[in-house]
């Protein structure tokens, strides 16, 4: 078994003799399989999208909406077909649960709902999700067949250590 470890803004695409691992706070991963090639591919993405994507620029897998065209021309190009694939989606976490801020948009909410819609836009069948909660996540995905082990670790309070 080959491992890969997956930074964030990065994706990977191999065969049954890779295991890809990545960690998510509020990034998610999404993981698509092809169940009889033992094909598979795995997106470490940051936000949702670019707002002001310069014209002609390379995609770049930091956005999830950009992240999931690299992963699905990368399954193309080994002739594999993405709609035959089964998708799993993960983290979108908070990382700083006591930090409650009101005017503050949550990052990870709004990275697991795009990577379901995106999903949903291509037409690729989401098997399983494992999203949103507190905490980061340790993911591996066994590309031989196809599982996904996750786990959760919450955050750790620490006390308030601010001088008077």
């Amino acid at each position: 078994m080959i491992d890969i470890f997956l930074h964030p803004g990065e994706y990977y695409i191999g065969g049954a003799e890779y295991r890809i691992r990545t960690i998510l706070g509020s990034c998610v991963s999404m993981t698509l399989w092809h169940p009889l090639k033992r094909i598979g591919a795995m997106s470490h993405f940051i936000l949702p999208s670019r707002s002001d994507k310069p014209l002609k620029s390379p995609l770049d897998a930091r956005y999830g909406d950009e992240a999931i065209q690299l992963l699905l021309n990368g399954l193309i190009s080994l002739g594999v077909s993405p709609l035959q694939c089964q998708a799993k989606i993960f983290g979108g976490g908070n990382m700083f649960p006591s930090k409650k801020h009101l005017h503050m948009f949550d990052i990870g909410q709004r990275n697991g709902e795009i990577a379901r819609s995106l999903l949903q836009r291509y037409n690729i069948p989401l098997i399983s999700e494992h999203l949103f909660g507190e905490g980061h996540r340790q993911i591996i995905f066994n590309v031989s067949n196809g599982q996904v082990w996750t786990r959760l670790v919450k955050p750790i309070e620490l006390p308030d250590t601010k001088k008077e």
